[in-house]
């Protein structure tokens, strides 16, 4: 029997002209049977905690620090559960009229090939995906990203990934998490926003602690627990 896992999937920043410098993908992952735990335990801290309603990083406030600290102890001690982000660097130098046919929406689901590939690809495992609604397109593309993927893996039969779907974030603990830690990574690499909220900043460095990582570099490609790619675009007159 194969091994099943879970991939919840969010973005951040992905829009082509919102003069942002940075765009981000990132993936929750964890073994298929252990997702229903891993929401009720997320729920309970939100209990506890009083925090309630969708998990985002732009609702991250001070008044809420001892449940973002609690969620991020949570995360890092749970077997099981692991991150992997994409950050794509200056997203002005982006050339899709040479790379990408002109469009960032292709741009964006190869970068989503991108992400997804370091996690599916391995023997004797099959995954299931979910992604964040996007757009009223996001199901044609997403069979598609589907289809390249299983080709990549010379999975003529396309058993790697059984179901791929959109979802509302609001409907899945597991989305909101990973909205939560792409959030903190792209914190650290806008430099088009002043650092001024402190319970953000707290969170940061809570991360950096647990990961010993800067959150602006890339980390072996294997590492699990917490995994960043950093894709510097190229142009079209690079050597």
């Amino acid at each position: 029997m194969p091994n099943v896992y879970n991939i919840y999937c969010d973005e951040s920043c992905h829009l082509e002209h919102d003069r942002i410098p940075v765009m981000l993908l990132g993936a929750v992952w964890c073994p298929h049977n252990i997702r229903r735990a891993i929401s009720k335990e997320i729920r309970q801290l939100k209990t506890k905690h009083n925090a309630k309603g969708e998990l985002k990083w732009t609702k991250v406030s001070e008044c809420r620090l001892p449940f973002y600290k609690g969620l991020l102890d949570y995360f890092f001690a749970r077997g099981g559960l692991n991150f992997r982000c994409l950050l794509v660097a200056q997203k002005v130098s982006l050339d899709h009229g040479y790379f990408n046919q002109g469009s960032h929406d292709s741009f964006y689901y190869k970068m989503y090939y991108q992400l997804l590939l370091n996690i599916v690809d391995r023997a004797d495992s099959q995954f299931n995906v979910y992604l964040d609604i996007k757009d009223t397109r996001g199901s044609r593309k997403i069979r598609e990203l589907r289809r390249i993927l299983h080709a990549k893996l010379a999975d003529d039969e396309r058993l790697t990934i059984p179901q791929i779907q959109l979802v509302r974030s609001h409907e899945s603990e597991l989305i909101q998490l990973a909205d939560f830690l792409i959030g903190a990574v792209a914190y650290c690499n806008r430099d088009d926003v002043p650092k001024k909220n402190l319970a953000k900043r707290s969170v940061i460095e809570t991360v950096r602690d647990y990961t010993g990582v800067d959150l602006v570099h890339s980390t072996p490609p294997w590492e699990e627990k917490f995994n960043l790619f950093v894709f510097h675009p190229r142009r079209s007159n690079d050597d």
